[in-house]
């Protein structure tokens, strides 16, 4: 569907109007509170910016609020469970998604979209190329905050090969089934989720 221009826009223009709100109606107070909270626990920096795999594999800074001590495998090592490098106020911000919230900022600037396959750290980008078949398919159009994929249990950690072909899957469905509505559904579900809990969440 999106191989359509009328498609395109209609998905860039929900994407300017919904990262606009977010913006003006949470981010302008959320990123004071958090920062404050941040800076208090383990000073600066307060955002963590990470070089990720955006469209057409053109790299791009993603916004993060900084939920981990500054350390040197930041662009290698995926979060775990009980990942000694999370801090307090961190483990919170990552068990409710707060710590994704700059990504909407992502979103105004064109980066990303709303809603897409999840954009990976450029190693694992390199990495998976050369194990999963069609995963490079996933880079023709812009990564979201959420997508298809998280909305059913593939978020965070990859353990296996079998979870990152399932998220694949699930990214690849949604590219060949999208339409506004489904990406208003899958807003709808990743809140119903952060209200709900995830298990993922760490």
């Amino acid at each position: 569907p999106l191989d359509d221009v009328t498609n395109r826009l209609k998905k860039r223009i929900f994407d300017i109007v919904f990262s606009t709100l977010i913006i003006i109606l949470v981010l302008s107070w959320l990123i004071p509170l958090v920062s404050l909270l941040i800076f208090i626990e383990s000073g600066l920096p307060i955002f963590f910016l990470q070089e990720r795999t955006g469209k057409d594999t053109k790299p791009f800074s993603c916004f993060k609020f900084r939920s981990m001590k500054v350390n040197k495998d930041a662009n290698l090592r995926q979060a775990s469970k009980n990942d000694d490098r999370i801090t307090k106020i961190g483990s919170y911000l990552r068990k409710l998604n707060i710590d994704e919230f700059p990504q909407f900022i992502n979103v105004f600037l064109g980066d990303m979209s709303v809603v897409g396959p999840r954009p990976h750290m450029l190693k694992h980008t390199d990495d998976y190329s050369e194990k999963i078949n069609h995963y490079m398919v996933r880079q023709f159009m812009k990564p979201g905050i959420t997508g298809w994929a998280q909305v059913h249990g593939f978020r965070g950690e990859t353990k296996t090969i079998e979870e990152m072909e399932a998220r694949v899957e699930h990214d690849l469905w949604y590219m060949e089934n999208w339409s506004l509505w489904l990406d208003m559904r899958i807003i709808f579900l990743t809140f119903y989720n952060m209200i709900r809990g995830e298990k993922n969440a760490f």
